[in-house]
């Protein structure tokens, strides 16, 4: 269910989905109980409820004329996806070959993240100390100064432990 409301402080109009207990008031600040707050319309469809606010807006404007001539949002959606270009006509413009990208993305193997290969040093290791997941993480990609870090946050976080320079995973 999709509702648009009404602020009482700043006549500001927005969409509220669902049932909410309270609603704040995206402009203001004002924050109300939700059976407090002023319902224009209630539906089940999203687009409709961004037709109704719309036109409220265009309404005060003294633009109701303007805003009857636009196409609805769901035809807009639609036109936005259609107007774009497609990503191989994109690389290919680019300079980019299109077939050597896909190659690179088909050879099975998922890049990882920083945190993922600190967090790899530490669990493919016996008794892991931070010279020996520095030294792993440098040969994968990740520079010392950042494994150094993640070592601490994930210390700091919980997601890890360190006892007598040793590292394990929690």
């Amino acid at each position: 269910m999709y509702a648009v409301v009404g602020c009482g402080e700043c006549q500001a109009l927005w969409i509220v989905e669902g049932n909410p207990e309270r609603s704040e008031c995206p402009r203001c600040g004002r924050s109300r109980k939700y059976e407090k707050r002023r319902e224009f319309v209630t539906t089940d469809d999203e687009n409709h409820a961004r037709e109704v606010r719309s036109s409220m807006l265009a309404a005060r404007q003294d633009q109701s004329d303007a805003f009857a001539e636009l196409d609805s949002f769901a035809e807009l959606d639609e036109q936005v996806e259609a107007s774009g270009i497609d990503d191989e006509t994109y690389l290919a413009e680019s300079g980019i070959d299109p077939e050597e990208v896909a190659e690179a993305g088909s050879d099975g193997s998922a890049s990882k993240s920083r945190e993922e290969i600190v967090r790899e040093a530490i669990s493919e290791q016996a008794e892991p100390t931070e010279t020996e997941i520095v030294e792993y993480a440098s040969d994968h990609g990740v520079s010392s100064s950042y494994t150094e870090r993640a070592l601490e946050k994930l210390v700091r976080g919980g997601e890890a432990s360190e006892s007598g320079g040793v590292y394990r995973l929690l």
